[in-house]
């Protein structure tokens, strides 16, 4: 029987869900894989093969006493609070899950903390890698923890002050898009969605795993180029003063997302991972907006993506008239094929193939249920 594979899925948004059952359905049929998450409900079209764990959601809870909460976080670690009852259930059900299934590859999206419990375990570990500012100590140590790390994106992505130690066990899957929707044409898109074929369209797009759009900043882009049709799909949020404009509408949650990325003229949207490779496959005129993320991601990833040409961005919303046409202009002359170049249809089948080639290499040759011959000293 093959060695079990396990997944730790962080249940923020539903990109590192989305991620894990792309690389999953491509595994061998008679290869167990679990998933351990606080947030299981990104799981319930999963295929059933997959045991889902679930983990206690320790978000919000409570340290129970000020003298806990005044201790300090040592630097190998990021968010360790002491006294809090979800985080020994949760380390115990993951530690008592890869003893339990025998697991024989532990794969992290992402935690650098989780990372490294794999490796105290004595459970061979991979972490899947994210772009910021992660040179700490902290992140560094679990990655050289890690058997390999997964890079869901192409290589020339990839920052400069990544270690060369580190790239030599990195695979890079190329662009890793969970959407299964064929890519329309443009003229294809706009007949479905009632659009016009000869009207400027700019999408406005935002994920699931922040706090929605700000729509102010879209009503002064309105009145900039007032002949375009501004398009906003997923939350916006709204301070309260925002004018309502003709050409500014809001569609809310879109289940054909695909359709309107391949209608627009220019896309604008954050950097969030699969986000980015939704855009990149339709291979559109992208301008990044970066959100604020732990360890500066977003706006690493947008650095990588800026520097190849592949998209624009600007350091702020523009609140101005100019400020928003200087950087429409400046979509209108990016190569849409550089960033098309990125998305690769191909990644979670390669990423699956890896982790599973990974386990088998690692674990051949080792002896059912006997002690094993190296002694611990």
């Amino acid at each position: 029987m093959k060695k079990p594979i396990s997944f730790f899925v962080h249940h923020q948004g539903r990109g590192h869900a989305n991620r894990t059952m792309a690389m999953a359905e491509h595994f061998s049929k008679d290869r167990p894989v679990s998933v351990l998450t606080a947030g299981p409900e990104h799981f319930a079209k999963a295929d059933p093969r997959i045991e889902v764990i679930t983990l206690p959601n320790m978000i919000g809870e409570t340290v129970p006493t000020p003298r806990l909460f005044a201790e300090p976080t040592p630097s190998v670690m990021h968010c360790v609070p002491l006294g809090l009852p979800s985080m020994r259930r949760t380390m115990r059900t993951i530690v008592d899950h890869l003893d339990d299934r025998d697991v024989g590859l532990f794969v992290v999206d992402v935690s650098a903390e989780i990372g490294m419990l794999g490796r105290i375990v004595s459970t061979p570990t991979v972490q899947i890698r994210m772009h910021g500012d992660r040179s700490d100590i902290g992140h560094i140590g679990s990655y050289e923890a890690c058997v390999g790390m997964i890079a869901p994106f192409d290589a020339r992505l990839e920052q400069d002050d990544y270690p060369q130690a580190l790239r030599a066990k990195t695979i890079y899957t190329g662009g890793l898009c969970t959407t299964r929707d064929a890519v329309p044409t443009r003229q294809a898109a706009r007949a479905k969605l009632g659009l016009a074929e000869d009207r400027k369209v700019i999408l406005v797009l935002t994920g699931g795993g922040g706090s929605g759009t700000p729509l102010a900043p879209l009503t002064i882009a309105a009145r900039a180029v007032p002949d375009a049709l501004w398009l906003v799909a997923g939350p916006v949020h709204r301070e309260g003063h925002e004018t309502d404009f003709a050409n500014l509408q809001e569609l809310g949650w879109v289940e054909n997302v695909t359709d309107h990325i391949a209608a627009a003229d220019v896309v604008v949207a954050s950097a969030g991972d699969n986000t980015v490779h939704e855009i990149a496959r339709a291979g559109s005129k992208f301008v990044i907006m970066p959100e604020w993320r732990y360890f500066a991601e977003q706006h690493r990833k947008a650095e990588a993506l800026v520097a190849l040409g592949a998209a624009v961005t600007a350091p702020a919303w523009p609140g101005d008239y100019r400020g928003w046409q200087q950087l429409l202009d400046a979509a209108d002359a990016i190569d849409q094929e550089i960033l098309r170049s990125l998305h690769d249809p191909d990644a979670a089948r390669k990423a699956a193939n890896w982790l599973e080639t990974l386990c088998d290499d690692l674990w051949r040759g080792a002896v059912v249920n006997e002690a094993p011959q190296l002694k611990v000293v």
